[in-house]
């Protein structure tokens, strides 16, 4: 079968097609025939060596977490899912393994039916940032109408979906985002926007309960000038070095910076599919072949864009 991986650590030169042998499947997996693959920003950064500590240095190494397509085959362990079952999951370790090939083996409690009214592109959207939203949405505890929250960098993936998980919380949500973002960001349910091209934030008199940095470009640091005494920063992509700062700083301040380390499970899936039931909106940006994945992580990286970036394999 044809797989994408890395024999190096470096920008999306090192990415290659392989051929690899079909995967096969212990008692509890099932056997994916890959649909379409979404990109997430930890790809790159497990890519260019920034996750080492992690990931670990041993080559070659694949890429991408979440996928969708159909069940090709099952283990006997397997109850809840049968071949030919449209389905989309995430890889079980996301340093270690990798989506983007024809074929994936994973465990079968990391494999979900998909939703019949969206597409494979958007069921592969969905585990990775999906989860860190309703993540997020815990770490908030108690959201009412006059909670002021503020998420900067609103509108990629993980701000789709959190900020349509907050709207029908019936939160007071500021998104920042940029100039053509801001529609999008309205549409999924933010009370007021911000255009970062034109407002520096940090620069209003406002101050929010709340702060959610999605584009890891403000960080905790600048964003305590426009919190609130007691208050919290989220913070979902964090450094190394971020969690154990944050443990001890948080013994000394109401405002709190809360790393969101999150994992996929059945109840937050199902929760996002409950959301989704309620109409939930999945924005699928663009959609690369897969013989153009070194274009389509070009693409992504670069930023600025709408929702998700997806890889569509045969």
């Amino acid at each position: 079968m044809k797989a994408i991986a890395y024999q190096k650590f470096g920008n999306t030169e090192v990415l290659q097609t392989v051929k690899e042998t079909k995967p096969s499947i212990q008692p509890n997996q099932v056997l994916i025939k890959v649909k379409a693959v979404s990109i997430n920003p930890m790809d790159w950064k497990i890519r260019k060596g920034e996750m080492k500590l992690m990931s670990g240095s041993k080559f070659p190494k694949h890429t991408g977490a979440d996928f969708a397509g159909i069940v090709e085959a099952v283990g006997p362990e397997v109850t809840h899912l049968k071949k030919g079952d449209a389905v989309f999951g995430v890889v079980k370790n996301l340093m270690k393994e990798g989506a983007l090939a024809e074929y994936v083996a994973v465990s079968a409690s990391l494999v979900w039916k998909k939703p019949e009214h969206i597409s494979f592109a958007q069921a592969a959207s969905i585990p990775v940032v999906g989860t860190a939203a309703a993540t997020a949405l815990q770490k908030m505890g108690t959201i009412k109408p006059q909670t002021k929250i503020l998420v900067n960098g609103a509108t990629g993936g993980f701000g789709m979906f959190l900020l349509q998980l907050l709207k029908q919380k019936g939160a007071d949500v500021t998104a920042v985002s940029s100039t053509k973002g801001l529609a999008y960001a309205q549409k999924w349910g933010a009370s007021n926007v911000i255009d970062y091209t034109k407002v520096d934030v940090l620069e209003e008199s406002i101050t929010y309960d709340i702060v959610v940095d999605l584009s890891g470009k403000m960080g905790y640091a600048n964003a305590k000038r426009i919190m609130k005494p007691k208050s919290l920063f989220l913070n979902p992509i964090p450094q190394p070095i971020d969690i154990p700062t944050s443990l001890i700083n948080n013994l000394f301040t109401g405002k709190k910076h809360v790393v969101i380390l999150s994992s996929p499970s059945s109840k937050i899936i199902d929760t996002l599919r409950s959301a989704i039931d309620k109409d939930l909106q999945i924005e699928v940006n663009k959609v690369f072949p897969f013989e153009q994945t070194m274009e389509a992580y070009q693409y992504a990286e670069k930023g600025g864009y709408v929702g998700k970036i997806v890889v569509e394999i045969g």
